[in-house]
C-alpha cells in the first residue's frame, strides 16, 4: 500500500485489519526485529515544506532523503548538527536513508557529545495514529506544553507509535572550520583516560573517538582562531604525543567514524552497538572472552563493535553493568530470535506497553519490531 496523502494515509490506518510494517525507503528494515506484516510505503512524503535559514528551521516530509536534505542546508552553510549517519554500506542499502528515518531511530553521529541526538533537534511531527487519527504535534517555534511530548516520544521508537507524514527540525550554521588532534595511545584504559581529560577540559571538544592501532581522535570546530587556540590548550591539558589532522583530513575521518567504517570489511560478522557509561568501556570489553573489533566513540561511551555469530548476546549483556547493546547488524533469523534491543526491567516495559496502547491500540505498527509480543 502507498498512500499519496495524509487523508489516504489516515483512511488506510482506520479502516485496517492487518498490521503494517513501515517503511520510507527501506533502508533501515534491517534494523531491529523482522516485521511479519503488510508493508505500508510512506515514500511519498518527501518534499520540503518550508525552509527559513534565517530562523533555521526546516520542515519536509518524512521520506525527504537526507541526502537532499543535507544539499539544500550546505548552499545555505548549515547544517542537521545531530549528524545522522550513513549506514548504507553497514547494511547494504542504496543510500543515506530519509529524514524521517533518522528520527524514528533517534540516529546522531559523534558529534553528539555536544549537539545532543535527533530528539534535541526536532521541533514537530504531524503524522497519523493507530486509530487513524491526524495527528500533529510541535511547531516552528518552541512552546511549553503539557501531556505527552509527542516529537521526542517517537524518536527512537522505529515506527512503533504512529506513521509520520512530516518533521521540522531546528537546524544550525556549519562551523567555520575544524581540525582533529590525534594522541597516540594503546589500551582502552588509556585511550579513555585521554577522552576523560580532554573532554573536562576548556578545549571545548565536539567529538572523541578511539581507534586501537591508530590512538584517541579529538575534534575542535569553530571560526579558525578559536580552533587554533583550544588545540594548544587541549595539548598543554593533555601533556601526550600527538599530532594535527587539517580540515580536509578531519572531514573524512568523522565521517568514517559516524558511518562505522573501521567495521565495514566485517561483512559477514554481526555487529553490536554498546552504550555505557564511559568510565566502564574498557572493563566491558575485557570481561569479553571471545574475538571480536571494535572502535570507540562518544569519549568511550559508545563501542562498536565486530564478531562472528556465537551466541555472543549473553556474555555482551551480562558484561554491560549499567547501559544498553542493540543487535545492530546480523541476520534475519537470529534477530528474529534473539533479543535485538536491551530486554527491558518489567516496569519499564509495563511503561512502555501503556505507550504503545496509547499512540497503537490495535498494535498495527510495526508489531515486534523493537521487543517480542507478549
Amino acid at each position: 500500500m502507498k498512500p499519496l496523502d495524509a487523508r489516504q494515509l489516515s483512511e488506510t490506518v482506520r479502516g485496517a485489519a492487518v498490521p503494517f510494517e513501515l517503511f520510507g525507503t527501506g533502508t533501515k528494515r534491517g534494523l531491529g526485529r523482522p516485521v511479519d506484516a503488510t508493508p505500508l510505503d510512506l515514500s511519498a512524503f518527501k518534499r520540503v515544506i518550508a525552509y527559513e535559514p534565517e530562523e533555521l528551521i526546516l520542515e519536509c516530509g518524512s521520506a525527504t532523503r537526507l541526502a537532499d536534505v543535507q544539499k539544500l542546508l550546505k548552499r545555505h552553510n548549515q547544517m542537521l548538527a545531530f549528524e545522522p549517519p550513513d549506514f548504507s554500506t553497514l547494511l547494504g542499502g542504496k543510500h543515506s536513508g530519509t529524514i524521517g528515518g533518522a528520527l524514528m531511530c533517534n540516529l546522531s553521529g559523534p558529534r553528539r557529545l555536544k549537539a545532543g541526538a535527533a530528539r534535541d533537534h526536532i521541533l514537530g511531527v504531524s503524522g497519523v495514529n493507530g486509530s487513524g487519527d491526524f495527528i500533529k504535534a510541535g511547531a516552528r517555534v518552541v512552546k511549553n506544553v503539557t501531556g505527552y511530548d509527542v516529537p521526542r516520544l517517537v524518536a527512537g521508537s522505529y515506527g512503533t507509535l504512529m506513521a509520520l507524514t512530516s518533521v521540522i527540525f531546528k537546524v544550525l550554521p556549519k562551523p567555520e572550520t575544524e581540525m582533529t588532534l590525534r594522541v597516540k595511545c594503546k589500551t582502552p584504559i588509556e585511550a579513555v583516560t585521554i577522552l576523560s581529560r580532554a573532554m573536562r577540559s576548556a578545549a571545548e571538544v565536539s567529538s572523541a573517538a578511539f581507534v586501537p592501532g591508530q590512538g584517541d581522535y579529538l575534534r575542535l570546530e569553530g571560526i579558525a582562531a578559536s580552533v587554533i587556540d583550544r588545540r594548544d590548550t587541549l595539548i598543554k591539558a593533555l601533556d601526550a604525543k600527538s599530532d594535527c589532522l587539517a580540515e580536509a583530513q578531519s572531514q573524512d575521518l568523522w565521517a568514517a567514524l559516524r558511518d562505522v567504517g573501521p567495521l565495514w570489511k566485517h561483512k559477514s560478522q554481526n555487529i553490536w552497538r554498546i552504550s555505557v557509561p564511559p568510565s566502564d568501556a574498557p572493563d566491558v570489553l575485557t570481561a569479553l572472552k571471545f574475538d571480536f573489533t571494535y572502535f570507540l566513540d562518544w569519549a568511550g561511551g559508545l563501542i562498536w563493535l565486530a564478531c562472528k555469530p556465537q551466541g555472543e548476546a549473553s556474555a555482551i549483556r551480562g558484561a554491560v553493568k549499567q547501559g544498553h547493546a542493540m543487535l545492530f547488524r546480523a541476520s534475519e533469523q537470529l534477530r528474529s530470535t534473539t533479543d535485538v534491543f536491551q530486554p527491558q526491567p518489567k516496569d519499564l516495559a509495563a511503561l512502555s506497553a501503556r505507550v504503545k496502547h496509547a499512540f497503537d491500540p490495535k498494535d498495527l505498527f510495526n508489531p515486534g519490531r523493537m521487543y517480542k509480543a507478549v
